[in-house]
């Protein structure tokens, strides 16, 4: 490591809403189908085929604990098995249709589509139906470095109560663990948010708290070493500590304006995080490199807008149907795309990978020459980019791989790596953020979605009180319901809900799934506080409230094993 340029690390945030029971199409299980077609299994196929070439693949792939649960369940690997069945057979049916009509290239292409999801079938086939196994196996050859995440992937700064946060760490640490067989240290933060410690504002009309927990803290304390952060956090920190002479040095806030040759607010160096100014940090924060993000990301610039590629908004039938055309070019209309010649896209993917390797030593090389230290750039990108938005995408990630394993000017490695070989040396204190629009917590705290928070806030204080006051420890009637609810409260805090309700995507079924879970929640708790006051009551439920039990167990099958000392503090 010592005679190279510096260092990379390739972040994947692998994510998806918990869907499993609940619709199917336009919104509900294909997310998941089509993720795990298009995405996941590519990936884990790049990943072998690197190996297999002594590529000596170093990716790094978060891989939520919601996303596990489903990926693990029985009823996804059977309702993913129909899906692809139902590919093949739409495959089929238009390349018949096309041979008719005398769409000699349309059939082709159909063709096509009928071999690479026939492949695809064969490789879940060959992972014995087990995606999570696949990555832990894949993780455990040192291949891959795998994140965990919060449980359901719940906005961190905006939940009331510290023992909310605790929760959904804690659950998610467990699914982590009892999926994959291995506890992650590396942690993504849903939507890269972050809040310090000390005074806190709730969004909207509630008591402030005097002082709340920052996030590092909370999650330090359940094991985790790392997590990510958007650039703008490191390029605005303060300075807390460096390391110097083997020992630790408070410095003043106005270190990073110093001496900036140290690496201070640089988003090419891991940065320690302590926001309590009492001690040394617990978690270090790998930060975003927007710039070089930007050559892949952009929707305009980046590489997935090539002509070359495969549309993806134009489909050959609106449901669930095939893709037959190319991007063309920027601006044309879906009604002129060309058709797609998938010969045309290995030179393309060739020179959009060498762009971006070269792309990362240069910054590398400009940023050696002027401090001299060995520098990491962090590139981080949701999962479903490659294979799903931009289908040539797992090429482009292979094809990354293999050049930089090539180049002894660049190692790439992950973040777990880089902590071991290189320790930090510097502390810093970080605002808020996110990753999302205007870098802070707009997206999930606006008009259209504050009256979220007004209930999800009543939730928390109701499940605290039946968590303190209840005889759950007691009462194995009164545990099993609250974990019912517990499981509900974990699922009503996901991020998506208010995500897709703000970007106007699928606000009717944000809302529904938001609502849904807030309608079993207050049910289970209400019989809970029935069967807490006479022990009883539970033979004596009425039909309702049998079925209302039943709803929440025919439709929330994840997370099996709740345990409500996670909102212990």
């Amino acid at each position: 490591m010592s005679g190279s340029l510096g260092s990379f690390c390739l972040v994947l945030h692998g994510h998806l809403p918990y869907v499993l029971r609940h619709g199917t199409w336009p919104h509900g299980e294909d997310w998941l189908y089509e993720a795990a077609a298009e995405t996941y299994l590519p990936i884990l196929a790049v990943i072998d085929e690197c190996a297999f070439l002594n590529g000596n693949p170093r990716l790094t792939i978060g891989l939520t604990p919601v996303l596990l649960e489903q990926l693990a369940h029985d009823h996804f690997k059977q309702g993913f098995e129909h899906y692809l069945t139902d590919r093949i057979d739409r495959a089929r049916a238009d390349r018949t249709d096309f041979e008719r009509n005398g769409d000699g290239h349309m059939a082709y292409l159909a063709t096509r589509w009928e071999r690479w999801y026939e492949d695809r079938r064969r490789q879940f086939h060959d992972l014995d139906r087990d995606i999570p196994r696949a990555y832990a196996d894949r993780a455990r050859c040192g291949h891959v470095e795998l994140l965990t995440s919060c449980a359901t992937h719940a906005y961190l700064p905006l939940l009331l109560e510290d023992a909310s946060i605790r929760a959904q760490l804690r659950a998610g640490i467990a699914s982590s663990q009892r999926i994959l067989g291995m506890q992650p240290t590396g942690m993504w933060l849903p939507e890269c948010a972050y809040r310090r410690g000390g005074p806190w504002s709730p969004p909207i009309q509630w008591d402030p708290k005097d002082s709340r927990i920052g996030i590092e803290h909370l999650a330090a304390d359940e094991g985790i070493t790392h997590f990510f952060v958007e650039h703008h956090l490191i390029e605005s920190c303060r300075s807390e500590q460096t390391f110097g002479d083997g020992q630790w040095w408070k410095v003043d806030w106005n270190e990073a304006v110093k001496y900036p040759n140290r690496g201070w607010r640089s988003v090419l160096e891991p940065h320690g995080v302590n926001s309590d100014g009492t001690g040394l940090a617990r978690l270090t924060a790998f930060a975003r490199d927007g710039g070089v993000c930007e050559q892949v990301w952009s929707g305009t610039v980046g590489y997935p807008a090539s002509g070359e590629y495969l549309e993806f908004h134009k489909k050959w039938s609106p449901r669930r149907g095939l893709r037959y055309w190319k991007i063309t070019g920027k601006g044309v209309d879906l009604g002129q795309k060309d058709l797609y010649y998938p010969d045309d896209v290995p030179n393309k993917i060739h020179l959009h990978a060498r762009h971006f390797c070269d792309y990362l030593k240069l910054r590398l090389h400009e940023h050696r020459n002027a401090t001299g230290r060995h520098r990491v750039i962090t590139a981080c990108f949701d999962a479903e980019l490659f294979g799903h938005w931009w289908f040539e995408g797992p090429r482009f990630l292979r094809d990354v791989m293999l050049t930089l394993n090539a180049d002894p000017d660049i190692d790439l490695t992950t973040p777990a790596k880089v902590l071991q070989d290189r320790p930090i040396d510097k502390v810093a204190s970080l605002p808020e953020g996110s990753w999302g629009d205007g870098g802070d917590h707009r997206v999930w705290t606006n008009d259209q979605v504050n009256w979220m928070w007004e209930i999800e806030y009543r939730c928390e204080n109701i499940f605290g009180k039946h968590t303190f006051t209840l005889p759950w420890q007691q009462n194995k009637q009164v545990r099993n319901l609250l974990e019912k609810a517990g499981r509900e409260l974990l699922l009503m805090q996901a991020s998506d809900w208010p995500f897709v309700i703000r970007r106007g995507q699928a606000v009717d079924y944000g809302i529904k799934r938001f609502m849904q879970h807030v309608s079993r929640f207050e049910n289970l708790t209400d019989i809970a506080e029935k069967v807490a006051a006479n022990s009883a009551y539970l033979g004596q439920l009425t039909d309702v409230e049998k079925f209302e039990i039943q709803d929440a167990d025919i439709h929330d099958v994840i997370f099996p094993q709740i345990d409500l000392n996670w909102w212990n503090m």
